[in-house]
């Protein structure tokens, strides 16, 4: 098992690395290539991936603590099964990938692309999600209380049986989203009835 820390890498391609139960701490890297690399259960722990290209990349049964992804690209990666506690996933394109039995607690996934994701009966209370970009998700039977969904995308997106109870909905379309059974607040019921034309007295 190969373990670094506090290294810092800043333009360079590790496409097609094999770091598979490797162990990475404190370590930087901006602008890096990582194209179909190998990096089941990898490990990290207070690591920055900045603007990092993940393409293909596997990562599924990898665990990460404090670690920021923020504007990397995760398109068609494999996290099936991976971790990811209090990181920071702002503006993260996670178009087609396998999300998978993904486990997240905590952290700030602002502005990240969740277009047509399935998350389903996925557990992201208090999770950060402002502006994200839900269109088309399926958040069906979702824990997302207390989440921060504030001017969040989520038109087309499925919320039945949701549970949305204390979740910030401001700026939101309700309108446009599934939400039968969906568990809310007064609060929330009262937007909700707003947006669909229902007078409550």
């Amino acid at each position: 098992m190969e373990e670094w820390i506090e290294r810092e890498f800043e333009g360079v391609s590790f496409e097609g690395a094999e770091w598979i139960g490797w162990v990475l701490r404190g370590c930087r890297f901006e602008r890096c290539s990582f194209h179909g690399a190998r990096l089941t259960e990898l490990r990290t722990e207070q690591c920055r991936f900045e603007e990092c290209d993940f393409t293909g990349a596997q990562l599924n049964g990898s665990t990460h603590q404090r670690t920021s992804f923020a504007n990397s690209r995760l398109v068609y990666a494999n996290l099936f099964l991976a971790v990811l506690t209090d990181c920071q996933m702002m503006g993260v394109d996670f178009t087609d990938a396998d999300l998978t039995g993904l486990s997240v607690e905590g952290g700030d996934w602002s502005w990240a692309n969740l277009r047509f994701q399935n998350l389903a009966e996925q557990n992201l209370r208090g999770l950060r999600l402002r502006e994200a970009d839900l269109t088309g998700c399926d958040l069906t039977k979702a824990d997302l209380r207390e989440a921060d969904l504030e001017r969040a995308e989520v038109r087309q997106a499925k919320l039945a049986g949701a549970d949305l109870r204390g979740a910030n909905v401001a700026g939101i379309r309700l309108q446009d989203v599934g939400l039968k059974g969906a568990r809310m607040d007064h609060g929330q019921a009262l937007l909700f009835a707003r947006c669909h034309g229902i007078i409550v007295e």
